[in-house]
Parts: structure tokens; C-alpha cells; sequence
């Protein structure tokens, strides 16, 4: 390879309805001061996903997800060396999450299909799962903090998904949402933690291996972990000297504070650029899984987020969500510097 080329219940239960399309108001809940523990992400005792998962994973969504392009990018340029983007935002809802929802929603029984879900989300996880529980006819019920953005809530409502607004933030809007899960006996399912989300997610890896030839590097934005778990697992066991590198925000370096840690931490979180990102803990199942195969993590620097979104902006030629420009900074600022003289195909996947 030349030196110039480098590469995420009751079956009388009634959901809490929606409120017309147009209004904000919502059924109202209190927080629970009691947590309820989830049965599929259990604190000491780990699931660690396997491989098959994600082959399983690739053949149950391929009819409901969209294979998405890699392709090289303009960054090449400025950086020396082959630059890929997997184009993951091409998804219906715009992100990758659609890959490990519409798994887990596969993966139910009759009678959990029947009953629905749950679960709490800021939105995108929100969005992947009313999209695939309409699209599977999965009832779906969606608790979202009020901080989360508006048109993320009517969509939601739009795909059919019975919506509930209520917690100041991410923590208390869980609290609520495991409470209702206990009491009405739904599936909750975690955005980032649960193995389903993680096995679908992992499918991203399959398809960059498969797409692209002579793989350096894949660099993955990292929040709670369940996208570079997947990926990794799926590109480490089909060629195990590809580099995979994880990039978070300082602000909320969850990821690099569990490693520290020998195990996920919960941290104060501070504001940032980039919000899909800000996870105050990562998951235990994608931290044991993701653990032993990202070979390194960086951390980006808060003075990279204005110039992140200048070099997609212009360079990439199209508007992207904020979180997924963390990796640019840090592509920039470190992952090309210290791997130039070593690799030269870098993948980076769009979220």
C-alpha cells in the first residue's frame, strides 16, 4: 500500500396518547425517585455481543434500512491521504440508529410486538424507533425530556409513535420511562446499551469492510459506545489490523473516563457542540464489548467545535448535525498527525 492512501406489556395497556398534531401537551408522569434496573444492561454483569449478532442483524434489517455509501471524500485533500465518509445521515430518519431499532423490534416475541416499547431518547433514537415500530406495526411510546428539539418531537408524533414530554433532562426523563416499562410491562429499549442496538449498529463495519478495499483506520464518534462497540466487533474480527479510533468531546468524555475507570462512570457533563455525543455514562454491554478492540481514543478539544462545523460546512459540501462533526477536529488536530507515517486509508462514519 502507498504511503498516500487511509480509512458506528400488558396487552390492555394504553400507550399515553399523542396530542394532536400541532400541540405540545403531553400526559404527565413524576419522576420516580426509585430506579428500576433494566434487565438487558445489568451494572457487574455485562453482555458482551458477538459476532453472529451482527451477521444476524445484517440479513433481519437488510429489507428495512438503507445501505449506505462510502465514498471519498474532499477532506483527501487537505489531509495527504484517502479520506471515506460512510454516509450513515442518508438513513430515513438521518441516522444510524435506525440499524440497531429496527433490529431490536425484530427481534421481539409475538407478544412483546403486540404490547410495544419503550424508551427514553433526546431524538434520534426516538426517530429510528417510531419510524420501524410503524413500519413493523410495533406499538411505540417515546419519553422525551423537555430539552429535546421540537421538530423532534412532532416527528415522532408524525411517524405515529405515542409521545411523552416530561423530565428536565435525560436522567429523569429514563427514570420515567423505566417506571412505565415496570408497571405496564413494555420492552424498554436503550438507545446505545441494549445488545440488539449494538449487534445493528455494527452492521455500519460490515458494510465499510465490504465497500471499501485496503482499510487503515476507522474513526468513530463515540457517546454511549454502542456504535463503536458494534463497529469494531464487526471490523475487528473481519481484519483484525485495522486501527479503530474513537473520537468524544472533552466536555463529556465518557468513553476515555471508563477506560480510566476499568468500567463505565458517571460524569458531570458539560454543554457541547456536539449533543448527540453528551452521555454521562457509557453503556456496560458496549463497553465491555467495545473495550478490548478500539486500539485508541481521542478527545476533542472544545476550540475544535467552531472549526469543525467550517470544514464540513465548506469541505463536505452538505449541512450535518452537529455530533457528527466531532470527528473532523479531532482528524485535523491528532488522528492524521500521529498516524500519517503508518496508514493512509481512513474511514470515518457520518452519523
Amino acid at each position: 500500500m502507498s504511503a498516500q492512501q487511509m480509512l458506528l406489556f400488558s396487552p390492555d395497556f394504553q400507550h399515553p396518547p399523542s396530542p394532536p398534531n400541532g400541540t405540545t401537551e403531553s400526559p404527565s408522569f413524576e419522576v420516580p425517585e426509585q430506579e428500576y434496573e433494566d434487565p438487558f444492561c445489568v451494572p457487574g454483569k455485562p453482555s458482551v455481543v458477538q459476532f453472529a449478532d451482527i451477521t444476524s442483524a445484517a440479513f433481519k434489517i437488510r429489507d428495512g434500512i438503507v445501505r449506505t455509501p462510502c465514498m471519498k471524500s474532499h477532506l483527501s485533500e487537505l489531509t495527504g491521504m484517502e479520506i471515506f465518509l460512510k454516509k450513515d445521515f442518508l438513513q430515513f430518519t438521518g441516522s444510524f440508529k435506525e440499524r440497531g431499532a429496527s433490529y431490536a423490534l425484530m427481534k421481539l416475541t409475538t407478544e412483546q410486538k403486540s404490547a410495544g416499547v419503550i424508551s427514553a431518547s433526546l431524538g434520534n433514537h426516538a426517530q429510528a424507533l417510531s419510524y420501524h415500530g410503524q413500519r413493523l406495526k410495533i406499538p411505540v411510546t417515546v419519553i422525551m425530556p423537555i430539552v429535546a428539539p421540537i421538530m423532534k418531537i412532532q416527528s415522532c408524533r408524525n411517524l405515529g409513535a405515542n409521545v411523552v414530554v416530561q423530565g428536565r433532562n435525560m436522567k429523569e426523563a429514563k427514570l420515567i420511562a423505566m417506571k412505565l416499562a415496570k408497571e405496564r410491562s413494555l420492552v424498554y429499549i436503550n438507545g446505545y446499551d441494549h445488545p440488539d442496538i449494538i449487534a445493528g449498529q455494527g452492521t455500519i463495519g460490515l458494510e465499510v469492510v465490504d465497500e471499501v478495499p485496503n482499510i487503515d483506520a476507522i474513526v468513530v464518534p463515540v457517546g454511549g459506545a454502542g456504535l463503536i462497540a458494534g463497529v469494531a466487533l464487526a471490523v475487528k474480527t473481519l481484519n483484525p489490523h485495522i486501527k479503530v479510533i474513537g473520537v468524544e468531546s472533552e466536555r463529556c468524555a465518557s468513553f476515555s473516563k471508563a477506560v480510566e475507570n476499568g468500567g463505565p462512570v458517571m460524569l458531570d457533563i458539560e454543554s457541547t457542540l456536539a449533543d448527540g455525543l453528551a452521555v454521562p455514562m457509557v453503556g456496560y454491554n458496549a463497553f465491555a464489548t467495545a473495550a478490548p478492540l478500539v486500539d485508541r481514543t481521542v478527545v476533542d478539544k472544545r476550540r475544535m467545535d467552531s472549526y469543525c462545523n467550517l470544514a464540513v460546512g465548506r469541505v463536505g459540501k452538505m449541512r450535518r448535525r452537529r455530533s457528527r462533526s466531532c470527528w473532523t477536529g479531532s482528524d485535523f488536530s491528532r488522528t492524521v498527525r500521529r498516524t500519517k507515517r503508518k496508514a493512509s486509508r481512513i474511514i470515518t462514519v457520518r452519523r
